[in-house]
């Protein structure tokens, strides 16, 4: 008789493609313009992705579309949180700020659209090059989940 075996990474495996989205705009404005330009409709997730350690806690701003026609969930994702820390010295307020990344090892992208489903190349392509339009948004380019250090943190 012949043993199978699974590991537990036979049941997290999420098919997934990521974009990186270089641009000042906050994650409000950025989801407007990107409705417009994409012809979805990304709405405020009733979730944020909340992380916890020694340093601090950080909650990372989630915005999310179903394709229903293509079946693909897609996630607009922050990629960084500020956090203003005051403190009183000799009678005067100091104010530091603390920057937090969802990705560390991706520290000059802004915003990640996370694209759940097998989505087909051609249209995934296409989406990077319609994101690239948008004028207040420097650059887009599709980003290898298999280099990522922190992939696990895109798991939701």
């Amino acid at each position: 008789m012949q043993v199978h075996s699974l590991c537990l990474e036979d049941f997290c495996q999420e098919e997934y493609s990521l974009i990186g989205i270089h641009t000042t705009l906050e994650d409000y404005k950025l989801a407007y313009l990107l409705n417009q330009q994409l012809k979805i409709s990304f709405r405020k997730s009733d979730f944020n992705l909340d992380f916890e350690d020694k340093k601090n806690n950080a909650s990372f701003s989630i915005y999310e579309y179903t394709n229903v026609e293509y079946d693909f969930d897609w996630f607009l994702i922050s990629n960084s949180i500020k956090e203003e820390n005051g403190t009183i010295s000799n009678g005067l307020p100091l104010y530091t700020e603390t920057k937090t990344y969802l990705i560390p090892e991706k520290k000059n992208i802004d915003f990640f659209i996370k694209i759940s489903g097998d989505i087909d190349y051609q249209l995934f392509t296409k989406t990077i090059q319609k994101i690239k339009e948008v004028n207040q948004i420097i650059t887009s380019y599709q980003i290898d989940k298999n280099s990522l250090k922190s992939k696990d943190f895109l798991i939701f």
